[in-house]
């Protein structure tokens, strides 16, 4: 299975590029948030991809991050969200975005997406809350820059375990929030869910403020 793609950007479609590779042209699709972020005609690229096997068709989709890609594995495995749909609520949410509307059980935030629906959203904050959280302790990583063998347009074909992350900013200190409360004995939902209702009350909050911020949600009203 292709697991990275390192090449030269060829061209640009409306959901959709294509990577030069030593001569081979790779169609990969994207989401309009990755599409706007990549780098001009020309230029050197790098995406983590997943590959979509059918009987009549072989489609690649493409990732600035390994956890942007899980996410569209976990999207995936949902009932009714194709790689399409995938792709539209990553580009309405971003990767950080879709984990706090699952944690919060925000459907409303995911049927914002273009072609979900109503139903469909509730369907996967329903059947994702005790799965998100497991991404989201991946925390923040390094995106996949291409490395000095992107100028030979070289391709890497491989799904061996990626190494640990690069965990950076506040998606770092979301991760470590969620260990802690994990480790404190909190449910994955409910630590997930008051991880990102304290994140998002205070988006730069260091790690010991969201914990602090976080038990004060989980703790007992009244």
């Amino acid at each position: 299975m292709i697991g990275k793609i390192s090449g030269r950007l060829d061209w640009r479609g409306n959901d959709h590029v294509l990577i030069d590779v030593r001569g081979v042209g790779y169609i990969v699709y994207v989401s309009d948030r990755v599409l706007a972020g990549l780098p001009p005609v020309g230029q050197a690229v790098a995406l983590y991809t997943d590959l979509l096997v059918r009987e009549d068709i072989l489609q690649l989709f493409g990732f600035p991050t390994l956890v942007e890609k899980e996410w569209h594995r976990l999207l995936t495995s949902v009932q009714g969200i194709g790689a399409k749909a995938s792709l539209a609520i990553l580009g309405a949410l971003g990767p950080d975005g879709v984990g706090r509307a699952i944690a919060l059980g925000d459907w409303s935030s995911v049927a914002k997406a273009r072609g979900v629906g109503p139903k469909t959203a509730q369907r996967v904050v329903n059947e994702l809350k005790d799965k998100a959280p497991t991404i989201m302790a991946m925390g923040g990583e390094a995106p996949a820059t291409p490395s000095a063998g992107a100028a030979d347009h070289e391709v890497i074909e491989t799904v061996a375990a990626p190494a640990a992350p690069l965990r950076t900013g506040t998606a770092h200190a979301q991760a470590e929030a969620l260990s802690a409360l994990s480790n404190l004995g909190y449910g994955p939902g409910e630590a997930a869910g008051a991880v990102a209702q304290a994140a998002g009350a205070e988006p730069e909050a260091e790690t010991p403020a969201l914990i602090r911020a976080a038990l004060k949600l989980l703790a007992p009203k009244g």
